[in-house]
């Protein structure tokens, strides 16, 4: 039976009735929900859009920021860009660790929202600063380049790396959060929570569209400072409507329990001393009989000499229990599956660096006079998933599950590999557009013309975006929900910071290739595939790499998701999904 303790210290057991591990706002048991969880989770909901709003607002056209008022170079400005997304999907660790284990999810949102409000106004502050003066700015090969003010250029990186801390601190709770607000045993809320994970993603998409439709536009065409302060507004509206649902709202309680990383850090430590320790007497049929399936006792052995004291006795709980050994199993066995998603990560970190890169460079002209900002091409992977999430959710579910009878359609692994899959094809196709865009540059004889339009429409570059969001609503919806349930329940927030690492080591590893291939191209005699006149590069080799990558990452993939086993202590869903 779980307690309550976060009222006035006093414990109260939970009814049938209840939610077992979670009470409301005065340390009450909560109750569950005639509305399955839907009336808290909106509000919640609400604030993850305006998040995505402000991030987007940021990230979706950064790369233009930084190589027109900053004058980078392009290679410089794409890692830059890379660097920081890298870094603020993987402070949610620190952030999730935080939550987890000191404040809870509801006050780590509340300071996280906060530091994230103070990045956002500097930001905007660093965006009106005095530019360089043309004096300071001077032509080199018909490509102008300046050096802004240095007090501009650090309180600019400044409140860029203050945003990815907030952003660290918000992302893995925000989501966590809101899950909890479904009761997964319960077959009303459980029926809710299957659907949650798709819903969350397809509103979270419409805070994306919004800032692709009209962010990037009044930031290329008519203030900087205003682009990037008006994300910092929606989050102050966002944080006050946050706080007006927490009448309503759940939270997770883990009575005088240890903390799930002390846990799982003893299994470990405990493994490790006693790993030359034997004990005959030590059946693995016992830890068979826990939440886990048999096979799942088998894998990972070395971890069932935690239950046994240095001198080679059952050590009976006193140090590590079976279940906190099933625990650090499940966390384990995530990291294959985390490792082999990595090169699905380098092929999304493209979208918002050369992807918009190319777009500058072609037709973007539309009807009389008006030109779509090159970020806002983005709209389409955001439209793609608004338009697909319904359809996999209401259409392509049922079909599947009357063919498999999962709940779920398919399992989650097998839907986090189509994505990869997608992926790599977008991947094909942004080759042979790139290779036709650089035919049309030579024909027309532009290829030392970088500031001339190439003749070709910006459409080229639709199917790519498009196969993106598809592929998105396959492998990140998987991801988040993958990472959330197979997790030990008080570790979910962890488990959705591990799945946005995912993205973090996959930026800095595409930095890491820019840089590597950017130095090495340079003295091939060819110039860079990187180079700052576009028509000169040679995006098109990149792409090809990064297509390549993707099918060896694939292939790795299904390898292990083949061999995976479903922890299934937390929900009812896993009890009946297998191996991929």
């Amino acid at each position: 039976m779980a307690y309550s303790s976060i009222s006035g210290g006093t414990e109260t057991p939970l009814l049938d009735d209840t939610v077992d591990g979670f009470a409301d706002h005065k340390g009450r048991p909560a109750r569950r929900s005639s509305s399955g969880g839907w009336r808290s989770a909106s509000f919640i909901i609400g604030v993850e859009v305006a998040e995505r709003f402000a991030y987007y607002g940021i990230g979706s056209n950064l790369i233009s920021f930084l190589i027109g008022p900053l004058g980078q170079s392009t290679a410089a400005a794409a890692a830059n860009v890379n660097t920081w997304s890298g870094t603020s999907t993987l402070l949610p660790l620190l952030g999730a660790f935080v939550a987890d284990t000191y404040l809870g999810r509801y006050y780590t949102i509340i300071v996280a929202s906060l530091i994230y409000i103070l990045g956002l106004g500097l930001l905007a502050v660093s965006a009106v600063l005095p530019s360089a003066s043309p004096s300071e700015c001077q032509k080199n090969d018909e490509i102008a380049s300046c050096s802004p003010p240095q007090l501009q250029v650090i309180l600019f990186f400044f409140a860029l790396y203050l945003v990815a801390v907030g952003q660290g601190g918000h992302k893995p709770c925000v989501q966590a959060f809101g899950a909890d607000q479904f009761d997964g045993q319960d077959p009303v809320e459980g029926k809710s929570k299957s659907s949650f994970f798709n819903w969350w993603y397809f509103s979270m998409c419409f805070g994306t569209l919004i800032t692709l439709f009209i962010l990037n536009y009044i930031q290329d065409n008519l203030n900087w400072g205003l682009g990037f302060g008006i994300p910092c507004i929606a989050m102050v509206i966002a944080l006050l409507v946050f706080l007006l649902g927490t009448k309503t709202y759940r939270y997770s309680v883990n009575g005088d329990e240890k903390s799930p990383f002390v846990r799982i850090g003893q299994v470990f430590v405990a493994a490790a001393r006693n790993w030359r320790t034997t004990d005959s007497s030590l059946n693995f049929e016992e830890v068979a009989r826990g939440t886990l399936p048999h096979q799942g006792s088998l894998q990972f052995r070395f971890l069932n000499k935690a239950l046994l004291a240095p001198d080679g006795s059952k050590d009976n709980g006193k140090v590590c229990s079976v279940s906190d050994v099933e625990e650090a199993k499940a966390v384990l066995r995530l990291f294959p599956i985390w490792a082999t998603c990595l090169a699905y990560a380098i092929v999304f970190a493209q979208s918002s660096t050369f992807f918009t890169k190319q777009g500058i460079t072609m037709d973007r002209s539309l009807g009389s006079g008006f030109v779509i900002p090159a970020a806002s091409l983005q709209s389409f992977i955001t439209l793609a998933i608004i338009i697909f999430i319904p359809i996999y959710d209401r259409i392509f579910v049922p079909i599947a599950r009357s063919l498999t009878r999962k709940p779920s359609g398919i399992t989650m692994l097998q839907r986090i590999g189509t994505g990869i899959f997608l992926s790599c094809i977008s991947m094909v196709i942004a080759a042979l557009v790139e290779m036709k865009r650089l035919k049309t540059a030579e024909e027309y004889g532009l290829i030392d013309m970088p500031k001339v339009t190439v003749p070709m429409s910006v459409c080229w570059l639709i199917p790519q975006y498009i196969l993106f969001g598809v592929s998105d609503v396959f492998t990140m919806v998987g991801l988040q929900e993958f990472f959330y349930d197979q997790v030990p329940n008080e570790l979910r927030s962890v488990g959705l910071a591990l799945y946005l690492s995912i993205f973090g080591v996959g930026n800095f590893l595409s930095s890491f290739l820019i840089s590597v291939i950017d130095k090495t191209t340079n003295g091939d005699g060819q110039g860079s595939w990187f180079n700052d006149n576009l028509n000169q590069a040679h995006l098109d080799y990149f792409y090809w790499l990064l297509a390549g990558l993707s099918a060896v990452g694939l292939a790795t993939y299904l390898y292990f998701a083949k061999s995976y086993i479903y922890n299934r202590g937390n929900t009812t869903t896993n009890k009946i999904e297998k191996h991929i």
